[in-house]
């Protein structure tokens, strides 16, 4: 099966993707251990095999210990290269790109993917990636992973947009807007969804300014952006982790 798509950039961290993996482990624990087979796919997991690496050792101490992740890469110098980090059959590298070389996870993270495409080809990924019933968890970070963003997409459609920060780096959370998914990247304008949410956002930080830090002033951010009406889900425990999710704001 021909691989669908380009190759990215490659670049990539240790625990540059920690954040959506914890995320992956809360989210998508139930159908993982209902799965009979829970595999995860890492799409395109870049020029180092390491998040593939963590994302498998994360599911495996969080959810169960015999989930499988496949990394998918097209450039086949990086598949070749990550072989020495394979654990068959609980870790293996393969090429393979948004038609998932064949296969049919449970959950695929695809994590600074998109952002390198036309925002027009951003819902034919989608789609192709959940064919087969997968959740797909897409989003982008900043280069170590203290801020991101990703978009909960379920047959092709996106249903939750989650804002994440490392909190005690966190300055404003105006700094979103740059990792935005690129569904939504270049919507961040007056009289869009997503720019209306930010400003709210942006609005709730300042009012909860303390003098504790924003350990403390993220979650009553994010309080009070469920107190104005917003519809926040989740609760008090993921909010401390620097999480925010709402349904998706759309374009």
């Amino acid at each position: 099966m021909k691989p669908l798509g380009a190759i990215t950039r490659g670049t990539t961290n240790p625990n540059r993707l920690r954040r959506v993996d914890n995320f992956i482990a809360y989210h998508c624990a139930v159908d993982l251990k209902k799965a009979a087979q829970p595999l995860v796919i890492d799409l395109g997991y870049g020029a180092s095999p390491v998040t593939a690496v963590e994302l498998r050792g994360r599911l495996a101490a969080a959810v169960r210990a015999d989930v499988a992740v496949v990394g998918l890469e097209i450039d086949p110098v990086r598949v070749n290269a990550a072989q020495p980090f394979a654990d068959p059959p609980w870790l293996e590298f393969r090429r393979g790109g948004f038609e998932l070389a064949g296969l049919t996870p449970v959950v695929v993270r695809a994590f600074n993917v998109l952002r390198q495409y036309a925002e027009e080809e951003v819902v034919a990924a989608w789609h192709t990636m959940t064919a087969t019933g997968a959740t797909l968890i897409e989003g982008t970070c900043d280069e170590l992973g203290r801020i991101a963003t990703w978009a909960v997409v379920e047959a092709g459609v996106p249903r939750t947009l989650t804002l994440s920060a490392r909190l005690p780096a966190l300055e404003h959370p105006a700094i979103f807007a740059e990792r935005l998914p690129k569904a939504l990247i270049h919507h961040n304008v007056p009289g869009h969804p997503v720019h209306e949410l930010l400003r709210a956002l942006g609005r709730a930080w300042e009012t909860e300014a303390t003098p504790f830090g924003p350990r403390q002033r993220w979650p009553a951010t994010v309080r009070r952006m469920r107190d104005e009406g917003w519809p926040v889900l989740g609760g008090p425990a993921r909010w401390r982790l620097g999480e925010l999710t709402l349904p998706w704001p759309g374009a």
